[in-house]
């Protein structure tokens, strides 16, 4: 159902963006990835997609903070693929600050990508997914879509808004061959969280497996992390024939996080 499709994934040029993109090339997708990095490791990670699946793939260095670029990144996608058939909202900042000494400006940009920038992707590009008669829509979301933290005021009132956006979607377009659904992710080991690792170790001089066990501690009663070759699947299972049943959902995939 999806080879030839076109899947445009913000938010992927390196962990659980990247590893969604190599599931949907997978299953026969051509690819626009979107996000920032060294030019030369993107281009590398390009290739890679279409030497090894056999799909086309593009790379649109678009800030989705500013709808300017988000609409040449749509744009872009449609010039080259003839249209959006999956979209995947996955951009994302994080900042860490008590709401009193949160910066203003932290604040504008969190807002701007983690949320904003869907609703901009998605208005673009429905248009075309309802003259095709096909789309799939992805937002990633997070556990803390579900319930609060502390120090983290835009993450958790961004992801937790993402959710209620996916809902007025998928009502929108329930009576068509197009769904909407978020994934909320527990602790995934991205390249942000290893960095938080790393810090910690440094720190406190702990092993690897020592560190992870503190970490995850809090976090999810399975003790490992989410896998993102997992949450990929969980998204490729959306976007399949299978899934045409599923949407408005926020499902969580997060070893038992949201249970405890």
């Amino acid at each position: 159902m999806l080879k030839g499709r076109c899947a445009l994934i913000t938010g992927s040029t390196q962990g659980l963006g990247y590893a969604l993109a190599e599931r949907l090339a997978a299953e026969g997708c051509n690819i626009v990835l979107n996000g920032f990095g060294e030019q030369a490791v993107i281009e590398a990670s390009r290739q890679k997609l279409e030497t090894r699946h056999g799909v086309r793939a593009i790379h649109h260095g678009a800030d989705v903070a500013d709808p300017a670029q988000i609409a040449d990144l749509v744009a872009t996608a449609e010039k080259t693929f003839g249209g959006v058939d999956v979209l995947i909202n996955n951009a994302v900042v994080r900042y860490f600050s008590p709401i009193e000494d949160f910066n203003p400006a932290d604040w504008d940009r969190a807002l701007a990508v983690n949320l904003s920038s869907a609703f901009h992707t998605v208005r673009l590009a429905l248009p075309g997914m309802r003259r095709r008669d096909f789309g799939r829509i992805v937002n990633i979301a997070s556990i803390y879509g579900l319930f609060a933290t502390v120090n983290r005021v835009d993450y958790v009132t961004t992801k937790t808004a993402l959710i209620g956006f996916t809902r007025a979607v998928a009502l929108e377009t329930a009576r068509t061959n197009i769904t909407c659904n978020a994934i909320c992710p527990g602790t995934i080991p991205t390249p942000n969280i290893e960095d938080r690792l790393e810090a910690e170790r440094a720190k406190s001089g702990q092993s690897r497996a020592a560190a992870e066990r503190a970490f995850l501690a809090t976090r999810q009663p399975s003790g490992k992390f989410v896998a993102p070759e997992r949450v990929a699947a969980l998204v490729a299972l959306l976007c399949s024939a299978n899934g045409a049943d599923i949407t408005g959902s926020a499902i969580p995939i997060d070893g038992g996080w949201s249970a405890a």
